[in-house]
Formats: C-alpha cells, sequence, structure tokens
C-alpha cells in the first residue's frame, strides 16, 4: 500500500459528545442513587456498567478520522480501524436510507439496509457516503462513513475506483 493520502478529514461532533457525557452522568447518578436506597445490588451494578459504557463512547466516539490513498479507504474510530481496499469497491454513492435507519445512532452500527449488511461509522448531523463491496468482509457487503464533504470524497473515490480499473 502506498502512502498517497489524497483526503484526510477529522470529523466530530459536539452534539453526540454532549449526548454520551449526559447518559454517562446520568447513570452514574442512578448508580449513586441506589447504592444509598438499596446498597450495591444488580441494579446498581447495571447503572454503573452503563455509565461505564457511555465514558467509552464518549472517549472512544469523539472522533472520526477518514484517509484516502489512491489504494485505499481508512475509517478509524478510537480504537477501531476499518480499511477498504479501493480495488473491492463496485459503487460509491450518497447514503439515502430511512429516517429511522439514519437516526439510529452515532457510533459504528451494523444494520440490514435493502437486504445487505452494512457497517456504519456516523455521526448524526453530516451526510454519509456509502460504499458497496464487489466481495464480501466478512458478512459485511457495504459500508457508510459520515463527513463533512461528500462531494469531494465521492468525487476522490471515483477517480481512484476508474484509475484502478485502467492499471
Amino acid at each position: 500500500m502506498t502512502d498517497d493520502i489524497q483526503y484526510h478529514e477529522r470529523v466530530s461532533s459536539n452534539r453526540t459528545e454532549a449526548l454520551f457525557l449526559t447518559l454517562m452522568i446520568l447513570f452514574f447518578l442512578l448508580f449513586i442513587w441506589r447504592v444509598n436506597v438499596s446498597g450495591l445490588d444488580f441494579l446498581g451494578v447495571v447503572f454503573l456498567c452503563l455509565s461505564g459504557l457511555f465514558l467509552f463512547y464518549s472517549l472512544n466516539f469523539r472522533t472520526l478520522i477518514i484517509r484516502l490513498s489512491s489504494e485505499s479507504l481508512r475509517l478509524k474510530f478510537g480504537i477501531f480501524t476499518w480499511r477498504v481496499s479501493l480495488d473491492n469497491v463496485e459503487e460509491c454513492c450518497l447514503d439515502e436510507v430511512p429516517l429511522l435507519m439514519r437516526m439510529g445512532g452515532a457510533g459504528i452500527h451494523f444494520m440490514f439496509i435493502r437486504k445487505r449488511y452494512r457497517a456504519s461509522f456516523n455521526f448524526l448531523e453530516y451526510p454519509r457516503v456509502v460504499m458497496a463491496f464487489k466481495r464480501k468482509v466478512g458478512p459485511v457487503r457495504d459500508i457508510s462513513f459520515s463527513t463533512r464533504r461528500p462531494d469531494e470524497v465521492l468525487r476522490l473515490v471515483q477517480e481512484a475506483i476508474s484509475a484502478n480499473k485502467a492499471a
């Protein structure tokens, strides 16, 4: 793989960060309340675990890093990274999904869209680009991701796909 980065973007969301931190604080306060009322019981442990989960979310899903080279796309969300070889991209377009699926949450999600299993690296307030694979990657047939500049990403991916076909 060459290191000819053609596009680099860092996408973050203050709203998503605020949501995760609010949920973390809410569940931590519920944990404290539960321990004061009933001692440490099963529900208290659940509240503490949920607080910890949202702490992890607030730290891990703070910034999505997009790096596009002539050979691959790399998406990095905290400790999770996904690399897409552009040789395996059949098509790339704006992601048009039903409202419920689009508003299904921020972070990394796996879901079926039009009977195709998809990985989604997203924030709620930004448009998304979706790439359909020629060959499945595990069970995943499409990947979508948020970007502030979808037109530029689409243009660069289309150019890279065309150049790879010509080579």
